[in-house]
Formats: C-alpha cells, structure tokens, sequence
C-alpha cells in the first residue's frame, strides 16, 4: 500500500439525476401515446423510434439505479451508472442526428441542447470508464479508496 488514496465522483449529481428523471418521463410519455417529434417521425423508421423511446427509458431507469446503489457497492453502481448513460447518449445522439437531418440550420436551437446533452452523457461515459480502470488498478496495488458522501449514513 502507499501513496494517497484514490477519490472516485459518483453521478449523485443534480444534473444527471434530473436529466436521467427527464428520460425516463419522455421515453414513458412516448409509449405512452405522447407526439413523436416531426424529426423523430421523419428521420427513424417505426422501429427505431421505438427502440429511441424505449432506449430513453432503459438509460433513466438503469441509469437512476446505478446512481442509488449504496456507495459500499462502488462498482455495481458505477457500472449500472455507465450502462444508462452510455444509452443515454445514444438516445441524444440519434436525436440530434434526426434534428439535423430533418430541419438543418432550423434545428440549431433545440439541436445545440439535444448536442450538448449527448457530448455531456458521453463525457460522464469516459469519466466512469477512467475511474473504472482506476479502480481496477487501485484493486491490484492495494490502494484505498474514497468515495465522497454526500449524505451521512450513506455507506
């Protein structure tokens, strides 16, 4: 054992919990009868925009549990955690793409939140895959690890 030891973020915060929420909603909503969006409609076969909406709520669902998991259990939740934003991403990806495709320079509103959606899940994406190499590397070199908490009790 030796030097300092490692401190791994979890996604507790407000902002993935809220986004992860508004998946879950939307891809709900949309099973259940919601208005496809005209670029959704246009741009996705049926079947893709089934496989969007229920890929919306696959990421909020996953994604929520990984984020609850009891810290004790790090590499349950992270992993959970990296699976529903991985799919998150995708979601926001294929959506932006169907803004894009479908309605051009137009979509460059709602596109450049739809964007920065995707680029930030993907971000979070390759923050849980470092943090899981490191993990790993802490595992094999015996190093502690810490985990903020942010609510006592939470261990």
């Amino acid at each position: 054992m030796g030097g300092r030891p490692l401190t791994v973020a979890t996604g507790r915060a407000p902002f993935e919990v809220c986004t992860l929420l508004a998946a879950l909603a939307v891809g709900t909503a949309l099973h259940l009868g919601a208005v496809v969006p005209r670029s959704v409609s246009t741009a996705m076969p049926p079947t893709i925009q089934a496989v969007w909406a229920t890929g919306l709520i696959v990421a909020g669902l996953v994604g929520l549990a990984g984020v609850a998991v009891p810290r004790r259990r790090l590499l349950v939740g992270l992993g959970l955690e990296l699976a529903g934003i991985g799919v998150l991403g995708t979601t926001a990806t294929m959506y932006a793409i169907s803004l894009y495709a479908v309605s051009a320079a137009q979509a460059l509103v709602a596109g450049g939140f739809v964007t920065a959606l995707a680029v930030a899940s993907w971000w979070r994406w390759g923050q849980i895959v470092y943090d899981l190499r490191r993990l790993g590397r802490a595992a094999q070199a015996g190093t502690t690890v810490e985990v903020p908490l942010l609510v006592d009790g939470d261990r």
